[in-house]
């Protein structure tokens, strides 16, 4: 599905479109699922929640600026992250909010647009 975009920051990235099997950022299209930062993409090997770790999400540890906000977007439905993992970012100074994969495409094109320090970790739709 294509949205209509906010205003962005200059250096930061939106997701443009999200669809089966991949994504529209910055625009490039992209298979699979995605790690974005604002400023950079990178392919995810998650493609279900129970595939999702610590290791995988490595690359928010050297975020520049900071990452304050994980969006996990959990494919077409909602799952809970585990304890584990939130406690995991929490040590790394990171809150994730879980939520349906294109709901958090949408979240993170606003909190981008307002400044926010976030990043998304988003499993492509099946």
């Amino acid at each position: 599905m294509t949205f209509e975009v906010p205003a962005v920051p200059e250096g930061r990235q939106l997701v443009q479109r999200y669809r089966p099997g991949g994504f529209t950022i910055g625009g490039l299209a992209l298979s699979g699922s995605v790690l974005v930062l604002p400023d950079r993409t990178v392919a995810w090997a998650a493609s279900a929640m129970t595939e999702v770790t610590l290791d995988g999400l490595a690359a928010l540890r050297t975020a520049e600026p900071p990452v304050e906000l994980l969006l996990l977007g959990t494919g077409a439905g909602f799952v809970v992250a585990p304890p584990v993992l939130r406690e995991g970012l929490r040590g790394w100074g990171i809150v994730v909010e879980t939520m349906a994969t294109p709901a958090a495409c949408r979240t993170y094109n606003l909190l981008v647009a307002e400044g926010r320090r976030v990043a998304a970790a988003l499993i492509a739709l099946p």
